[in-house]
């Protein structure tokens, strides 16, 4: 029998152990049910992103004093989500919103595995799919199909076994949503096999766009789930090839010139037809590149799949290179990667980047009416709404509604990104006696402009004569033309680097940086908005997350010095063509999401100040595109003017986020600032593989560059080659 000093003893040993931590799936699982991003979570607890990746996958664990506040943070939110225990499930979960219950007799759907024969050496042991693995063969050499869902699948007739290999695996998968066992996707080839993420390869027998549709929801277990708790789950997508969109029905090819015009099927075409004879509908798009097929939600959950058709151009080139050449698993694996680092694939980048920012968050959540204590949808703060909303004259584009109904002549933003030459005249002999001119491309400027960039919520509100405020986002009416800066760099307040010849209308980002110069600033008018927030911080958080991911899976990792870095960049596409293809659409992304912003009507019947279908989303919103843009140029100046203090050096030309230097070698390391120590010097121009940082562009003969700013060109546009002849773009 212990003594009562023993038992003391033993407990007091117990209290000054560290405190016990949830395994790291279930800290994974409780920071994602409370809609908080990695990045969010480090920066709380004063961490880096990958310190937090690495506490969720088990790599590390967290140290005092971190150690005590992250088990704290991890005890609230078990209290408010805790986990479904196996005894409270019910036998048969209901589907969430966008799910579908995997069927009982799985022999004839989209996904399904045949019933598994287990080897009799291992009857215990799953069978793992190895994306790596060739296809299983006879003796004879013929593939032989496989009896279940598999990373390994047989060669269609006329290819061989070879071209058909599963692309191997990039990354260790997150744990997968178990309603959406086969992930977010399928890419279906013309002999019905649906090529999944991890290799897995799947059978489908369906043979019309309705059964094909139909079979997805009911059967298939594709899916994603929502990235917000406020947000809805991903519907599937079903990516087709030539083959498989000939199978179905559809042309190969958009062939009339009134479908090519239209870039969708005429509304008479049989298939257009099926769809609606079976009570489905189409969006509004029709059926293209990229068709939505969908029926009202029962209840919660929603009846709804995306289909892409590849020989319809639903990836275009510059945005997915060479993607739509590349074989169905390799396909797949590259649309797999985004849609689990960004979002599953719903149009062009474009709209992936604004279709994010809604996941992100969601115009509405769930809120309990006090008097009735039923739940309502309600607003969503951080959110833009559900409503869409007009901007003020000077924001909007001269063909708006707002602008033309008013008869607005007092001029408009003019928040764009540089396009800038220095004038020959102002080159000095000692630089023009410089060997090369070196250039520098800033990564995802755009998105680095976008962390915590606070932005209106709210309408514009007209104001006379305020005082100007750097924290309040809005469009300001001043006049800069009184400032005189050094005509060897752009002038910050334009977009061509010219001086502003008299009053006009500037974005605060812009007129805060005139301040911050040391010069006095009186509006004369504003419009402001009231509503604040960091709308685009989960934007960015995600971006910024995929892009240095995946970069990191290319070899470039944050770790490497100036030359290994440079090194390291000069090759990375040849280290794996699809995740080099991934990069380039999460670029895109970026791009394409803030252009979005302020989309322009389109067609040639469009008549000025009618309303066109963008302005009627709530994520049209030309002053938050001209915040990021305006952050960005500003950021780009302020690197510039730096760069003259610290190393003497001015730049030949500017072109949005590519900068060119006269150099006395071919690398940025001869001219960029070092300290003693050899670090990189703050505020100038630093190398490495994140958002802002800079990376090589491009090196040519500084005589090279001196001629094209002679005929009036810019050789940041052309210092990747020797093209500036051929383009006249300028």
């Amino acid at each position: 029998m212990a003594s009562e000093e023993e038992l003391f003893a033993s407990v007091d040993a117990l209290l000054a152990e560290e405190p016990q931590l949830p395994p790291p799936a279930e800290r994974a699982r409780l920071r994602e049910a409370a809609g908080i991003t990695q990045a969010r979570l480090a920066q709380a607890l004063k961490a880096t992103t990958q310190t937090v990746k690495n506490w969720e996958n088990g790599r590390s664990e967290p140290k005092p004093p971190r150690l005590e506040a992250y088990q704290r943070l991890l005890n609230g939110w078990a209290a408010k989500y805790p986990a479904q225990t196996a005894s409270a499930a019910p036998a048969t979960p209901a589907p969430a919103p966008g799910a579908v219950a995997p069927p009982q007799a799985p022999e004839t759907f989209v996904g399904a595995p045949a019933p598994v024969q287990q080897d009799e050496a291992a009857p215990d042991a799953p069978v793992a799919a190895d994306a790596t693995a060739p296809s299983q063969t006879h003796a004879g050499g013929a593939p032989q199909r496989p009896a279940r869902q598999s990373a390994a699948r047989p060669a269609a007739p006329g290819r061989s076994a070879t071209s058909r290999r599963p692309a191997a695996k990039t990354a260790t998968r997150p744990a997968s949503d178990p309603r959406f066992p086969h992930g977010p996707l399928a890419v279906l080839d013309g002999d019905g096999s649906a090529y999944g993420v991890d290799g897995i390869v799947l059978d489908c027998p369906a043979t019309t766009v309705v059964e094909l549709v139909e079979r997805t929801l009911r059967e298939s277990g594709l899916g994603a789930a929502k990235l917000n708790r406020y947000g809805m789950d991903s519907d599937p997508l079903i990516v087709l090839t030539a083959a498989a969109a000939v199978r179905l029905g559809l042309p190969e090819r958009l062939d009339g010139a009134a479908e090519r015009r239209s870039l969708r099927l005429a509304d008479d075409h049989p298939v257009v037809k099926q769809v609606a004879k079976a009570k489905w509908q189409l969006t509004q798009r029709g059926f293209g590149p990229w068709a939505r097929i969908y029926r009202k939600a029962q209840g919660s959950e929603r009846q709804c799949v995306q289909l892409a058709v590849l020989s319809w151009d639903a990836l275009d080139e510059r945005s997915w290179p060479g993607v739509a050449a590349m074989e169905p698993a390799d396909i797949a694996r590259v649309l797999g990667v985004y849609a689990q680092r960004v979002i599953t694939p719903r149009g062009s980048t474009a709209v992936n980047g604004l279709e994010l920012m809604t996941a992100l968050r969601p115009p509405t959540r769930a809120v309990r009416d006090e008097e009735s204590g039923n739940w309502t949808s309600g607003y969503n703060p951080g959110s833009l709404g559900t409503q869409p909303m007009d901007p003020a004259p000077p924001e909007a584009t001269a063909e708006h509604p707002v602008v033309v109904e008013a008869g607005w002549s007092g001029g408009f933003l003019n928040e764009e990104a540089y396009q800038w030459v220095r004038s020959v005249d102002l080159l000095t002999n000692e630089e023009c006696l410089l060997p090369h001119a070196v250039g520098l491309d800033l990564n995802t400027a755009f998105l680095a402009a976008a962390a915590r960039l606070t932005v209106g919520l709210s309408g514009p509100v007209h104001f006379t004569g305020p005082v100007f405020n750097p924290k309040i986002p809005g469009s300001w009416l001043v006049d800069l033309s009184h400032i005189e800066l050094d005509p060897r760099l752009p002038s910050p307040f334009t977009p061509d680097g010219t001086r502003p010849t008299g009053p006009a209308w500037y974005q605060t980002h812009t007129v805060a940086y005139a301040q911050e110069l040391g010069h006095n600033v009186q509006p004369m008018e504003a419009y402001l908005r009231r509503e604040t927030g960091a709308y685009l911080d989960p934007w960015h958080d995600r971006l910024k997350t995929a892009y240095v991911d995946t970069l990191a899976d290319l070899g470039v990792t944050r770790d490497l010095d100036d030359g290994q870095f440079l090194a390291a960049m000069e090759h990375h596409k040849d280290v794996d063509p699809a995740l080099a293809a991934v990069l380039a659409a999460i670029k895109a992304t970026v791009k394409g999401g803030v252009g979005k912003l302020r989309e322009r009507p389109q067609g040639r019947r469009y008549k000025q100040g009618e309303r066109w279908p963008a302005l009627e989303r709530p994520t049209w919103r030309p002053d938050i595109r001209a915040a990021v843009i305006s952050k960005a140029r500003v950021n780009m100046h302020r690197k510039l003017n730096n760069m003259v203090k610290m190393t003497g050096l001015y730049p030949l030309a500017v072109l949005s986020d590519c900068v060119v230097y006269p150099s006395p070698g071919a690398s940025p390391v001869d001219f960029l600032p070092y300290a003693a120590s050899g670090k990189p010097q703050p505020g100038g121009f630093r190398l490495g593989p994140t958002p802002g940082l800079a990376k090589l562009e491009g090196v040519q003969p500084m005589s090279w560059a001196v001629d094209l700013m002679e005929q009036g060109l810019n050789p940041a546009r052309h210092i990747k080659g020797g093209d500036a002849v051929l383009d006249e773009g300028e």
